[in-house]
């Protein structure tokens, strides 16, 4: 089976997970569900995904303990739902590893674009193809882009969700150049930013914790006050 297409729904509510996984098939993917964590874990055991829903409030183990072990294993982008009356949920969904959150009640075909939005994304940053840059070299750390995964200065490999690769990559791409906050969310998401919108920051936070930032006195990406955030150090190619 394609598994670029193949999205897995684990959610507790039997008539959105019907109604989720007849629209998905309805428009051009294959939809698995599962009722809860230990559905999910079982789905993930048989094959692969190339997305995954996962609600926040399941019964037994919940959404985001089910997204930290996930960020524990795999870089597989997870699109998190969320009550729409509690919005310290979506910022902990994001600090958790997910790649994008979706409030409930929502239109199916909301869902269907923030889909398609993060796996553009995850395609966008896989392997490039011959010519194109194989590994950032920034400071003592480098970003291998044939792996997608980062390399300490011990020469240790750190694991990065979707989001934190994409958000490293743009960096990387606009070295000392001020990106604010509009612009690293149209880059990363494909939409414009919402005044309460703290996705972008939660990012930045999870990455820096990645390179072993000191959230007081950061020294690869810097918040600019009234500006936005900057890498300032000199990133080199490989090809």
């Amino acid at each position: 089976m394609d598994t670029s297409t193949h999205i897995l729904i684990v959610d507790d509510d039997r008539d959105i997970r019907s109604l989720l996984g007849e629209y998905l098939d309805g428009n051009g993917f294959k939809a698995t569900t599962a009722a809860d964590g230990k559905a999910m874990w079982a789905a993930l055991q048989q094959q692969s995904f190339a997305l995954i829903v996962l609600d926040l409030n399941l019964p037994g183990e919940d959404g985001l303990s089910l997204c930290r072990t996930l960020r524990g294993k795999s870089a597989t982008p997870v699109i998190m739902l969320t009550a729409r009356s509690e919005p310290l949920d979506r910022i902990l969904g994001l600090e958790m590893g997910a790649d994008d959150y979706v409030p409930k009640p929502f239109e199916p075909r909301e869902l269907l674009a923030r889909i398609r939005s993060v796996l553009r994304r995850t395609q966008a940053t896989k392997s490039p193809e011959t010519g194109q840059v194989r590994k950032f070299r920034f400071g003592d750390w480098v970003l291998d882009t044939t792996a997608r995964h980062l390399v300490s200065p011990d020469n240790t490999i750190v694991s990065l969700s979707g989001a934190e690769y994409k958000m490293l990559t743009i960096f990387l791409e606009h070295p000392n150049q001020i990106l604010n906050r509009d612009q690293l969310l149209n880059m990363t998401h494909g939409r414009d930013a919402d005044p309460f919108d703290r996705s972008i920051d939660i990012q930045i936070s999870r990455l820096r914790q990645k390179l072993g930032e000191d959230a007081r006195s950061p020294q690869i990406i810097k918040t600019v006050r009234n500006g936005g955030y900057v890498l300032s150090v000199i990133v080199s190619t490989d090809e």
